[in-house]
């Protein structure tokens, strides 16, 4: 319950009252991380969200998927940054498909709430506005992470930048 006064900051969480707030902890877990440690990686199942309670997460993709010939010596890109009180991973509240990107621990002593999509969906069954607000602004911040890569992507074709 601790964790509470952090959740009224999270995006995807705003405008839920303090007892659902309490709800949502109680059914996360917390899991601490070191520094370039790997959370979850691209292509595999999806099934938690994640808070940052402390410490910072980066979202990194492989380019390697998408162009085959660049597998010698290819990296993992970096395509985020996120800090203490951003989410990750809510798709896996909407459906269970795979990870369209791997996390990785950014800094040490790295600390997750991680909230299980089964349980979530169990606390929405019970809670109708809790799941509404939720979903809402899920879209929201889909919506808003969805414009931001049509934006790189129409400067890449108008510029020519990678």
């Amino acid at each position: 319950m601790e964790h509470v006064q952090l959740l009224r900051d999270v995006d995807i969480l705003v405008g839920l009252p303090e007892d659902r707030l309490q709800k949502l902890a109680a059914i996360g877990a917390v899991q601490r991380f070191s520094g370039a440690e790997i959370i979850f990686k691209e292509n595999t199942t999806s099934d938690e969200l994640y808070i940052i309670l402390n410490g910072m997460v980066e979202i990194l993709v492989d380019p390697a998927l998408l162009d085959r010939s660049s597998r010698k010596g290819h990296h993992l890109k970096t395509i985020a940054t996120l800090r203490r009180g951003e989410s990750f991973g809510e798709i896996a509240l909407v459906d269970q498909g795979l990870r369209s990107a791997s996390a990785m621990a950014a800094q040490a002593n790295t600390e997750l709430l991680v909230i299980p999509a089964d349980e979530f969906n169990a606390l929405c069954r019970e809670d109708c506005e809790l799941e509404r607000t939720v979903m809402r602004n899920i879209a929201a911040d889909l919506a808003f992470k969805l414009r931001q890569a049509d934006m790189m992507v129409r400067e890449q074709i108008l510029w020519g930048r990678k």
